[in-house]
């Protein structure tokens, strides 16, 4: 008999720890889960999910309007907020129900509460504390609030999804992922919608010429961009919100969303008074293996320093799993890992890109392309796709490949298994189009732009 209460304790049911949480328990391990917000994560409950939802409903104005040059007329009569809201709400109780079956089915024990680490082998729960042989840190993210006058009238994710009403103006504070995306929401569903980002760009940190396309035909769609971050936010007498500037005009809006980043979610979780580590940006230090400081305690997902993605965090389970119950130690790879922005237009991106792959050493040629989408050509849309791909000049190896456009994350999640297998730029060329579509330009771009 084990000496622990569990041979596995896992402090948060998001992505990382219900994979983990069910997967050991399937393997007959004794495990727990401590959960104190909701069973999914932020994915499931106020991230890619809802979020993905909102997207869908937000380009049905732009079909319609399309819809004219091919001889349809599509009437939006009106948009009703409540029916996506609550139709939303409903779909993640659903997913909720479906993660706790999960859970259950596998023999884990969920536990109701604010996990905390109270020792090597121990955690605390309320009042209650239990034994593990191992303990998994899998609490992800929250949001970074900007510390300025007026703070408190910042929404964040956690709140956007459960808005009383729809705002007619609205602010959006920063420039990655989540900004553009909600951006591109609220831009959709009739909301007259600024950006204000501090470095004025935006999706820094993708490939430039990929980033500054993405930039161009997102602005083209109706946000506006302001090139810095508020000051201060004033509540007036009818109830909106004034935004201050150091060098613009104020606005005055219905809603100020806080999109500028997240930070790993370790407030109160024990970690400094058991010895775990933190890096310089704050994040749960591990090695290869997901082992903290405290070698019975590991940490994954968002808490780590690695890409806060969805499909990462499983992956990341899925590898501690086999390292610590199976017949692996080998790390998780995490090179050519695709992801995608649900800005409007799309982008896409699996490897590395131009700038990362020079500043690795490679000799790269360059090959991209710059085209108006067979889709729009009936239409008065003035959208505009990109495609690029970053090849090694030594060994004709695709390093990396980016995109700008309609279905752009569908379409690189194919073109993700290509580069993983090593595929070169002649084996693009070798391969045939399908025709009449957008994805062909990927194997049909023949002559270099930059060598």
């Amino acid at each position: 008999m084990s000496q622990y209460d569990f041979d596995l304790f896992v402090i948060g049911a998001g992505s990382a720890g219900v994979r983990a949480a069910r997967m050991a328990a399937g393997q007959g391990k004794k495990v727990a889960v401590a959960e104190n917000l909701y069973l999914g994560g932020t994915c499931v409950n106020v991230g890619c999910v809802p979020k993905k939802l909102f997207v869908y409903a937000s380009e049905y104005p732009h079909i319609a309007k399309e819809a004219k040059g091919y001889g349809l007329d599509f009437s939006l009569n009106a948009f009703d907020w409540p029916t996506l809201r609550d139709n939303k709400t409903a779909e993640i109780e659903r997913l909720n129900k479906i993660y706790q079956s999960l859970l259950d089915n596998s023999g884990a024990k969920t536990i109701w509460g604010k996990g905390k680490v109270t020792g090597a082998h121990t955690v605390a729960v309320g009042e209650d504390e239990y034994s593990a042989e191992k303990i998994l840190l899998a609490t992800g993210g929250w949001p970074i609030i900007p510390d300025i006058p007026g703070k408190e009238y910042f929404i964040t994710t956690n709140e956007v999804f459960y808005l009383d009403t729809f705002p007619k103006e609205v602010l959006v504070v920063g420039s990655g992922y989540i900004a553009v995306e909600f951006a591109g929401i609220f831009n959709g569903l009739g909301a007259k919608t600024t950006i204000a980002s501090r470095s004025g760009k935006l999706l820094r940190g993708f490939d430039e010429d990929t980033r500054v396309f993405a930039e161009q035909e997102i602005l083209k769609k109706g946000p506006k961009l302001v090139p810095e971050q508020p000051k201060s936010i004033e509540q007036l007498s009818n109830g909106r919100l004034r935004v201050s500037f150091e060098q613009h005009d104020s606005l005055e809006v219905d809603t100020v969303l806080c999109a500028t980043g997240r930070k790993p979610n370790v407030e109160n979780l024990g970690l400094e008074q058991n010895g775990i580590e933190l890096t310089q940006n704050g994040t749960v230090k591990v090695d290869k293996y997901y082992a903290t400081s405290a070698p019975s305690i590991f940490a994954m997902g968002d808490l780590i320093d690695g890409p806060q993605l969805t499909p990462v965090a499983l992956a990341e389970a899925m590898a501690f799993l086999r390292q610590q119950y199976g017949n692996s130690k080998a790390p998780l790879n995490y090179d050519n890992i695709p992801t995608a922005v649900f800005s409007q237009p799309n982008l896409a991106t699996v490897g590395l890109s131009e700038e990362a792959a020079i500043k690795k050493g490679h000799d790269i040629v360059i090959f991209q392309s710059d085209f108006k989408a067979m889709k729009h050509t009936l239409t008065d849309s003035q959208e505009r796709t990109f495609m690029k791909l970053v090849v090694d000049k030594n060994s004709d190896q695709v390093l990396g490949a980016h995109m700008v456009g309609d279905h752009a994350g569908e379409m690189m999640q194919g073109i993700a298994v290509a580069l993983k297998a090593g595929a070169t730029k002649a084996n693009f060329d070798e391969t045939i189009g399908i025709h009449p579509t957008s994805a062909e330009e990927f194997v049909t771009m023949r002559s270099p732009v930059k060598k």
